[in-house]
């Protein structure tokens, strides 16, 4: 047994010295050994059982080492379990702190133009031109509005756009670089003027502290990241469908809600709006969250909670001075009709 194994064949026995022994095959659980000896076409013995590498080592350690250790397949399956919990845990935190994390770091330092080319590369697809409603005076009465609540920042770098859908769900989407998509259906269920300022100022708010950006780059993809990170100027067209996407179903966090609430506020103020439009919309929709998210699509992408709402109130309580209407009853009306020359 010291110089080779004696292999028993019906009628014949041989001995294969240890030195003329190869292992081509067992290298892994549920892979029988395999061992040759000779040139091709080589002689060939197969065994089932494992132990039998651990007994040939034992009866060969100088030359042992040409022969696989079975105990390193324990050592192998241990350390490829804890390779993929390490790996898992990885992408964890990187899903769960560092893609948030970097996305925080990019969204307040990448240029407002790449911002509005990733904005209007979206609108493209949150607002088809076919569904677009065009309306000369009533545009120009809601420019009006968007233009009395951006005069309170006079230092923006962003030129808002608001834009009309024709679709009948109540809901407003604030995308990067100052574009406002605000649904028909939105419009027809505030009952004032004072109301749907409340909704643009709380919008605008999210494109001027960058919420959109920052929420986008975070959740569309890895290469919207890079792109942000890099300056690529051609990644915003890129990833438009995707970020408009995204967009569509996104919820900003607690903080990004508050945050455009607080600030939303302010600019009402600042602008002399009554504040109670403000209020008193989001209230209205807290009544009437038994309804489908169809009819009251706002409420899926801008929670409306109690508290919200009390908070909106202390906040409204700060008014300095009457407010100024900031539409006639007229432009209001004309502005309410904006998508009636479609012909539905």
């Amino acid at each position: 047994m010291r110089e080779g194994l004696e292999v028993a064949a019906i009628g014949s026995t041989r001995l294969w010295p240890y030195r003329e022994i190869r292992q081509t095959q067992g290298f892994y659980a549920g892979e029988e050994v395999r061992l040759e000896r000779g040139a091709e076409p080589s002689e060939a013995l197969l065994v089932e059982d494992v132990d039998f590498l651990r007994s040939l080592r034992e009866a060969a350690p100088e030359i042992g080492a040409r022969f696989h250790d079975p105990e390193k397949r324990q050592r192998r399956i241990r350390f490829t379990v804890l390779a993929a919990v390490a790996v898992v845990g990885f992408a964890g935190a990187l899903y769960l702190w560092g893609i948030p994390g970097l996305a925080a770091i990019a969204a307040p330092r990448v240029p407002v133009k790449w911002e509005e080319r990733l904005g209007r590369s979206m609108v493209g697809y949150l607002a088809p031109a076919d569904q677009i409603c065009h309306d000369p005076g009533a545009e120009r009465v809601l420019a009006s509005i968007a233009a009395r609540l951006a005069s309170t920042v006079p230092r923006s770098p962003y030129a808002f756009h608001v834009i009309v859908v024709d679709q009948p769900q109540v809901n407003a989407l604030a995308a990067p670089g100052g574009y406002i998509v605000v649904y028909r259906g939105l419009i027809e269920r505030a009952r004032s003027a004072e109301e749907l300022a409340g909704v643009l100022a709380h919008e605008m708010q999210h494109v001027l502290h960058r919420h959109s950006t920052q929420a986008l780059i975070q959740h569309t993809s890895t290469g919207l990241l890079v792109a942000a990170l890099t300056g690529d100027m051609a990644g915003p067209l890129v990833y438009g469908l995707a970020a408009a996407r995204v967009l569509g179903q996104l919820q900003y966090s607690r903080h990004a809600e508050a945050e455009a609430d607080d600030a939303g506020m302010r600019m009402l103020l600042a602008a002399r709006v009554d504040p109670a439009g403000m209020v008193g919309f989001f209230d209205e929709l807290t009544k009437g969250e038994g309804q489908t998210r169809t009819v009251l699509s706002y409420l899926s992408t801008h929670p409306t909670t109690a508290d919200r709402i009390a908070r909106l109130r202390a906040l409204a309580a700060g008014t300095i001075g009457p407010p100024v209407p900031i539409l006639s009853a007229s432009d209001w009306e004309e502005l309410k009709r904006i998508c009636s020359g479609r012909g539905r």
